[in-house]
């Protein structure tokens, strides 16, 4: 597990328990507990929404700053349970203004990236996540393997989801540039039990193949209050069968003349890649078959009725198989792969052209993951002079073990390598305080952030169950970051209030080991005969930064309020962006840059925004334009002095675009159908490379192009429909405009393996409550059956049942 500075976070902590010691109480500034989410706050009328920057509360102590200085956005339990066919805690976030989670299939636990306005489905370490203030963000690495551990939340116990947009509270570090998300769960307030089936089955038709894929999902709570002491207890089982997600291929223009010993094969699928040009796809791959347990025990202590201890254990595991398929077929109609011959490879006739299926062609995997996360913290809300938090989390790759089918010869034809990552995680400390007199309000706070990144690869010779053999290559490294931050909401007279706030930030990298097995004869650099390996050493690094916020809002009448917000991000290189990758017998990095810039971006955003009504029959409207300005962002592109692709820092890109959200449950919506409520949102975005010294090609072929994975347009609709008391339906819908994978945009095909597409799908949802105990709810996701792809093609129609019991 990442090294812990307790020294420093103790007297982290022992300063801020000094400054809460000399609190003075303010009777003027009590909260009534309420508990409205501060997404849509339902304030009793007069409705003011506090000039524009809402202030959180609520019976659930959140995360989030007390007053938040720019647009926010949420959504409640009843209705994720009512509108969205929610198999993970991913689907919460579905129909919120330009948010994209690209969830595979049920059960994505390692591509599941959030889009956010000004970043793409590439960039994982963009974003935030939180549940209950406990990171669930996992910022070793940025892509879609580093994805937020979004099964250690099931949706039964989210209370609400509230999203912050933008990195405009000095309260979250550079990560947050995108959005932070922070879900908030249940505690009981008396015995209750809960028991969820879930059932889904994906008829899919890709290529001509028609399979079906099938979901079973099982889920047990029970949790009970006694006194000052709270307790919630869920086990979770999901076995989900995915869809294919990658395909082998071979590019038509790399046939060779037939020769001798080679078999002729029909089968291949003859089509277009993403720059269209033509290619034969010739099966299928990560083919995942994944059983996932996860167990989730909760605890709070009242210690008084304004302090509260709480105390989370979670663990996730995970055990999936990827298999792979082969289209192709001989004279006899058996199947035909790279072992057909007995071999690790096969040469075959397609069209009367020769290719060779190599070892590579055909890829299995199997993969054994173990996680657990612990937090504990202390918070107050007395709602006067002083309230604070005090907490502390770990997170911790307990066993991870990946095995992958690598055969090199006839007679190794079941070697494999084995991907060890045991000893990675991270931990986060943090205490915060908020300071409230007259027409102030003052959030300050201390943190630290650890991460340890630790990678072996071994050779086996039986990838299915075999022990490690040779080396093949190992890097990890360490990072941190203390950071202090305070935040200060001023009341300037009856319509206007401002928000300032400055961020302070020091980051080391340490530790950094990259290496690489040597089959070299002779010492060269870092590569060395006695050893058989390329090792780099990588110096310690450190830097500090500041990071200032600033808010404004005014009051325009009852109704209207017009805010502006602003603020810079430091986004750190993540440990796996620094030191994951190899080295070459040159002794040069591979797919790593330890040299690497943070990235550094100014975003600001201008909104005007009007209210309407009241709890059930509330209305809004919101129009926000925004501009992010990048430097130095972080992307993987041609280096090159190695020739090859490595994550280096693109100088700037610039996005700039507006966003309009609406929510109805009252007005206009009740007078045209009883019961009627309407939830959606337009996004335009134009995001530019302005300036690159790096290139994908050629020089300056990425300059003025459209950045990866943002797309220019995208919209969201959410009608629900109260039709009976006992009866709600839903219907969904949601668009996003074509997009590129590349930075020189050189893939204009979106609908292709390895492209990313636009598409327009829409999803269905009735729930029908039968009495207080059962609940019968039955959907489909994706109903019109659009074929879309982000590099991996989404699921085709799926449908859902479930039946849930309450106690």
């Amino acid at each position: 597990m990442p090294t812990k500075n307790f020294k420093a976070s103790a007297l982290s902590f022992a300063a801020l328990l000094c400054l809460l010691s000399t609190a003075q109480a303010c009777d003027e500034c009590s909260e009534a507990e309420d508990d409205t989410p501060p997404a849509k706050a339902e304030a009793s009328a007069p409705r003011r929404n506090q000039l524009g920057l809402v202030q959180v509360q609520g019976a659930a102590p959140t995360s989030l700053p007390t007053h938040i200085p720019t647009t926010l956005e949420g959504i409640k339990r009843a209705d994720i349970e009512r509108s969205i066919n929610a198999t993970d805690a991913e689907d919460a976030l579905k129909y919120l203004p330009s948010l994209l989670v690209r969830k595979r299939y049920i059960g994505d636990y390692n591509h599941a990236v959030l889009s956010t306005r000004a970043s793409g489905t590439g960039n994982s370490a963009r974003s935030l996540v939180f549940a209950d203030g406990i990171q669930l963000s996992n910022l070793l690495g940025n892509g879609a393997t580093f994805t937020p551990r979004w099964g250690l939340v099931t949706p039964e116990e989210i209370e609400r989801v509230d999203v912050l947009y933008g990195p405009f509270s000095a309260a979250y570090s550079g990560n947050a540039v995108g959005a932070v998300v922070d879900y908030q769960t249940r505690m009981p307030k008396a015995f209750e039990a809960h028991v969820r089936l879930n059932l889904a089955k994906q008829p899919n038709d890709l290529y001509g193949k028609k399979r079906d894929f099938d979901v079973q999902q099982l889920s047990a709570s029970i949790g009970d209050r006694s006194g000052a002491l709270s307790w919630w207890l869920n086990v979770n089982q999901l076995h989900s069968i995915g869809q294919p997600l990658t395909f082998p291929t071979k590019l038509v223009s790399a046939g060779a003349a037939p020769g001798s010993g080679a078999i002729s094969v029909t089968g291949a699928v003859l089509d277009k890649n993403r720059s269209n040009v033509p290619w034969y796809l010739i099966g299928t791959g990560t083919e995942y078959d994944t059983t996932q347990n996860h167990a989730k025990l909760k605890l709070a202590y009242d210690i008084s009725s304004s302090l509260r201890a709480s105390y989370v254990l979670g663990t996730w595991g995970n055990a999936s198989d990827g298999s792979s398929r082969s289209y192709l077929r001989d004279g006899s109609g058996n199947v035909v792969d790279n072992r057909y011959g007995g071999d690790v490879s096969q040469a075959v006739l397609i069209d009367g052209k020769r290719y060779t299926l190599a070892a590579s062609d055909f890829t299995r995997s199997r993969d054994d993951l173990g996680h657990s996360m612990q937090a504990l913290s202390l918070k107050s809300r007395t709602g006067g002079a002083f309230d604070y938090e005090l907490a502390a989390s770990t997170y911790d790759y307990g066993t991870d073990l990946s095995r992958a089918y690598a055969p090199t010869t006839k007679a190794q034809a079941e070697a494999g390598r084995i991907t060890d990552q045991n000893g990675t995680g991270w931990t986060t400390l943090s205490a915060k305080g908020v300071y409230r007199l007259d027409q102030h309000s003052l959030d300050f706070g201390l943190s630290q952030e650890n991460y340890e990144l630790s990678t072996l690869v071994n050779a086996t010779n039986d990838w299915r169950n075999g022990g490690v053999a040779a080396f093949t290559s190992r890097f990890g490294g360490k990072t941190s970051t203390d950071a202090l931050f305070v935040q200060d909401a001023i009341q300037l007279g009856r319509d206007w209030q401002s928000v300032l706030g400055l961020r302070a930030e020091h980051w080391t990298a340490r530790d950094g080991l990259t290496e690489s097995a040597y089959t070299g004869t002779a010492d060269r650099g870092v590569c060395s005969i006695s050893t058989q390996r390329c090792a780099l050493v990588h110096p310690e690094r450190s830097a500090n930064y500041l990071s200032p916020k600033a808010a404004l809002s005014h009051q325009l009448s009852e109704d209207w309020v017009i805010k502006a917000s602003t603020g810079r991000a430091i986004r750190f290189p993540t440990v796996s962006e620094l030191y994951q990758g190899g080295v070459n017998a040159a002794g040069q990095a591979i797919n790593n840059n330890p040299e690497l810039k943070p990235e550094r971006s100014w975003t600001s955003e201008l909104s005007a925004e009007w209210a309407q009504g009241a709890g059930a029959k509330a209305s809004s409207l919101r129009v926000t334009l925004f501009r992010e300005d990048s430097r130095d962002a972080l992307y993987s592109q041609l280096n090159v002095a190695s020739n090859a692709n490595t994550v280096q820092n693109v100088r700037q890109i610039r996005t700039h675009g507006v966003e309009v959200s609406y929510n109805t449950a009252g007005g206009w919506t009740e007078q045209l159908l009883k019961g009627l409520s309407l939830l959606g949102s337009v996004t335009f975005a134009d995001s530019r490379i302005l300036a690159n010294d790096g290139y994908v090609a050629l020089p300056g072929d990425t300059l003025g192009k459209q950045q990866p994975r943002v797309p220019r347009w995208r919209a969201t609709l959410l009608a629900s429909w109260q039709a009976l008391p006992d009866l709600a339906l839903s219907l969904g819908a949601r668009y996003s405009g074509p997009q590129f994978s590349t930075l020189d945009n050189s893939d204009p095909n979106g609908f292709a393996y390895q492209a990313a597409s636009k598409y327009f799908t829409t999803d269905l949802r009735a729930q029908w409550k039968l009495n207080k105990q059962f609940m019968l709810s039955a959907g489909v996701d994706n109903l019109n059956n659009y074929q879309f792809w982000n590099f991996h093609p989404y699921p085709q129609r799926t449908w859902h049942a479930e039946i849930r019991f309450d106690l």
